[in-house]
């Protein structure tokens, strides 16, 4: 296991201000963009644990924080990408983005954020398929770009 900073840091950025905005990345264009295409494209995947998620539930007309499990209490594994980068005293920081899909129609994530924003919500791997996102080629990873089934989360 490595420890790494929140928010992807590219390794051409001059500093780690970039990182308040590489939070996510959102898996349609990640390929693209420059703050993640070369991680992508050297297939640098990660395994982001997490016991939860935080989410804004708009449904009240303010945003309530929310907290989103898995239903059967098992920590989440979300995919993301790893980079690492030299800071000025020459040190490797690393740092990294979890991955995003669309989640307009998802029976669960769709009640969170605002609501004329795109629904959005980060690919929670299943634990049988890890070993898999961490060894696959960077052609195969699209297809674990997935959304988790609505019926194996819920609100704690």
């Amino acid at each position: 296991m490595l420890q790494g900073t929140f928010g992807l840091i590219p390794g051409w950025s001059k500093d780690t201000k970039i990182a308040r905005r590489t939070y996510n990345a959102r898996s349609e264009t990640v390929a693209e963009k420059p703050s993640f295409r070369s991680a992508w494209k050297s297939v640098q995947h990660c395994i982001i644990p997490a016991a939860a998620i935080y989410e804004p539930d708009w449904r009240s007309g303010k945003a309530i924080p929310t907290r989103i499990e898995r239903s059967d209490g098992e920590p989440m594994g979300v995919a993301g990408l790893w980079e690492h980068w030299k800071n000025p005293e020459g040190k490797t920081v690393y740092s990294y983005t979890m991955l995003t899909v669309n989640a307009d129609d998802h029976e669960f994530m769709r009640n969170y954020h605002r609501p004329e924003d795109e629904k959005r919500m980060v690919v929670i791997l299943p634990k049988g398929l890890y070993k898999d996102w961490l060894a696959a080629n960077a052609s195969d990873s699209m297809e674990f770009m997935r959304r988790y089934p609505a019926d194996r989360l819920v609100v704690r």
